[in-house]
C-alpha cells in the first residue's frame, strides 16, 4: 500500500524549485553571484550582522545555473519518490526543510569559526537530509526501503560526498549538516510499528 502513495512533497518541491529558478532566469541571470545575493543566497555577513536569518530558508531554492538545479532535482526525485511514501508527507516535508536549515546554520557555524563569508545557494544540504532521512527509514525497515539498501545509500551518500570535495565551490559543510541533520530528524520523527 505504501508503495502507491503519491509523492506529492517531493513533486512540490521539485516544482517550486525549478519555478523560483526560471523566475530568476526572466528577471536576471540565474549564475550571477551579485543577484543570487540580492534575492536571498546565504552570506554569513548578511545573515549574522543584518540579522537577515530567512536567508538560511531562502538559500535553498536558489541555484547557481541549470546543471546546479538539475543534478539536485534528479537525485531529490529519485530518494523523495522512495521516502516520502514510506514516511508520509508532513514528515518528509520536515526532515526536507529543518535538515536543510540544519546543514545551513552548520554552514553559517563554520563559517563564522574560519573567518569565511562565501556565498552559498542550493537544495543540496536539504537534499542531502533526505538522504541522511533515506539511510535512518532502511535501517528501521531491516535494510531495505523499495529498491534501495543500507549499502547502496551509503555508497550514495559517499560519493556525494566525495564529488562534492573533489569539486571548487561546493559547500561541503552543508552537505554534511545536511545529511546529519536528516538522519537525526528522522529518529526523532519516524516510529514505524511492528516492522521487526
Amino acid at each position: 500500500m505504501q508503495g502507491k502513495k503519491k509523492a506529492i512533497c517531493t513533486t512540490g518541491f521539485i516544482i517550486v524549485n525549478i519555478g523560483i529558478f526560471l523566475g530568476i532566469m526572466l528577471i536576471g541571470k540565474d549564475g550571477d553571484t551579485m543577484f543570487l545575493l540580492e534575492h536571498g543566497a546565504m552570506y554569513a555577513p548578511y545573515v549574522l550582522e543584518g540579522k537577515e536569518y530567512y536567508r538560511l530558508v531562502t538559500s535553498m531554492f536558489l541555484h547557481f545555473g541549470a546543471p546546479h538545479l538539475i543534478n539536485n532535482m534528479l537525485v531529490l526525485f529519485v530518494l523523495g519518490q522512495r521516502l516520502e511514501p514510506v514516511t508520509g508527507k508532513i514528515k518528509f516535508f520536515l526532515i526536507y526543510i529543518f535538515g536543510g536549515l540544519g546543514g545551513n546554520m552548520l554552514s553559517l557555524f563554520f563559517d563564522m569559526y574560519a573567518g569565511n563569508a562565501s556565498l552559498s545557494a542550493g537544495a543540496s544540504g536539504a537534499v542531502f537530509a533526505v538522504m541522511g532521512g533515506m539511510i535512518y527509514v532502511i535501517i528501521r525497515h531491516r535494510g531495505r526501503v523499495a529498491d534501495l539498501t543500507v549499502r547502496q545509500m551509503l555508497i550514495m551518500a559517499a560519493f556525494s560526498l566525495y564529488f562534492g570535495f573533489a569539486s571548487e565551490g561546493v559547500d561541503n559543510v552543508a552537505h554534511i549538516g545536511g545529511l546529519l541533520s536528516g538522519f537525526l530528524i528522522a529518529v526523532i520523527l519516524y516510529h514505524p510499528r511492528k516492522i521487526w
